[in-house]
């Protein structure tokens, strides 16, 4: 059973999903250099702010110091690098890349699903750097500073919109990732497990029919032993004959277990060898007559197979259940279905043969998976009745093992 690879997705994308990982000490470094080189150049172009001191210079060191506990904490980090960012405004420093590890916080608030408190933290910031530029600069440095411009307010207000545009954009984009990615991993698990009841049907008909016959076939060598030893060598013979059977098919089976993907070196069984299933019931002691009707027609090799092993099992019950030593198989070619209808005329030996009793269940479920049905049940003048259903055409929705 090969299971499909998910491939890796472009650098970008593994980078955005994997944010939410590990202690992001290089991209908390980086902040950091790029807060102490960036305002250093702006600060040359603001004449009038506080120049850049020591204090500042620490308070550009916090925002990506606290960076480094934004995976585990990020809600605090969020509103701890805002509050910051704040008192570095208000203290009058000069204005650059100091928002960059707010924006780094935010984001990783965001994407550890805290939507609303990332949107809560820029409103914070932004609500207090109005209050800052339009109430509070009188009584903050530097002296003699006025209200801040509209249009810095306008600037920095589009920054914050574009700033919550992109997060909203990243939450969509990873949450439409995390259903992809359990959408397809919710079809590997299925595709697993069809597999796996694909291949404990196929080892249960396999097994379940060879065994009877093995056990039928024992029992009259065990009797016939000392009274008519060459009955009891052609039962040995049918034993050998069947379990050489059994192994072959129980191989081809784990081989595809061992190299997925590979083609099985026999073909799968279909009706074409209903002869050789004659024979062996036959074997074993059951007479099975068989009638056709309608004109036969090639099968898909996965409705081939079903129909043999449904076959195969009703004939396996027969011997299994029956004390009945006949039985009728009756093949009903229709236009669109092939009926299967084995029949035996009873009565049940109500003594277990040592099966898991899973032989309907299989073959209801092979009959359904090609949108087919699975009659069985008592007949009304004794014995017990499998009449099985399927369509010549599987439907579209129905995939041929």
């Amino acid at each position: 059973m090969e299971q499909q690879r998910e491939r890796p997705g472009p650098p970008w994308r593994r980078w955005v999903e994997g944010a939410g990982r590990g202690l992001g000490w290089r991209s908390a470094l980086l902040v950091a250099v790029l807060a102490q080189v960036g305002t250093g150049w702006a600060a040359q172009a603001q004449p009038g702010r506080v120049p850049l001191d020591a204090w500042a210079r620490i308070l550009l060191l916090l925002g990506p110091a606290l960076l480094l506990a934004r995976h585990r904490h990020p809600v605090a980090v969020a509103y701890a690098v805002g509050a910051v960012t704040l008192v570095y405004l208000a203290a009058g420093y000069p204005y650059g890349p100091v928002f960059v590890s707010f924006a780094v916080a935010c984001f990783a608030a965001v994407i550890s699903g805290h939507r609303r408190a990332a949107w809560g933290a820029v409103a914070l910031l932004w609500t207090g750097h109005l209050l800052i530029g339009h109430w509070l600069y009188p009584r903050l440095p530097p002296p003699g500073d006025g209200p801040a411009p509209w249009a810095r307010e306008l600037g920095i207000t589009a920054w914050v919109l574009a700033m919550l545009a992109a997060f909203e954009l990243v939450r969509v984009r990873r949450d439409q990732w995390s259903r992809e990615r359990s959408e397809r991993a919710a079809a590997a698990r299925r595709r697993a497990d069809e597999e796996r009841l694909r291949i404990a049907r196929e080892l249960h008909d396999v097994l379940a029919h060879s065994i009877s016959v093995i056990n039928v076939q024992a029992g009259v060598g065990l009797a016939l032993l000392d009274t008519d030893p060459e009955q009891a060598r052609t039962a040995l013979t049918t034993i050998k004959a069947a379990s050489k059977e059994a192994l072959g098919e129980v191989r081809q089976v784990l081989d595809t277990l061992r190299a997925p993907g590979a083609a099985p070196r026999a073909p799968a069984p279909g009706l074409d060898r209903l002869p050789e299933l004659l024979e062996q019931a036959a074997a074993t002691g059951l007479t099975v007559a068989t009638a056709t009707e309608g004109r036969p027609r090639r099968l898909p090799p996965g409705t081939d197979l079903a129909a043999f092993r449904i076959l195969q099992e009703a004939l396996t019950n027969v011997v299994r259940h029956s004390g009945s030593r006949t039985a009728r198989i009756r093949l009903g070619w229709l236009p669109d279905t092939l009926e299967l209808r084995v029949e035996d005329d009873g009565p049940a030996t109500g003594t277990p043969a040592g099966g898991s009793g899973n032989g309907l269940a299989g073959m209801r479920e092979r009959a359904g998976g090609l949108g087919g049905t699975i009659e069985a049940g008592p007949r009304p003048d004794g014995g017990f009745r499998v009449i099985a259903r399927v369509p010549l055409t599987p439907a579209p929705h129905q995939e041929e093992p």
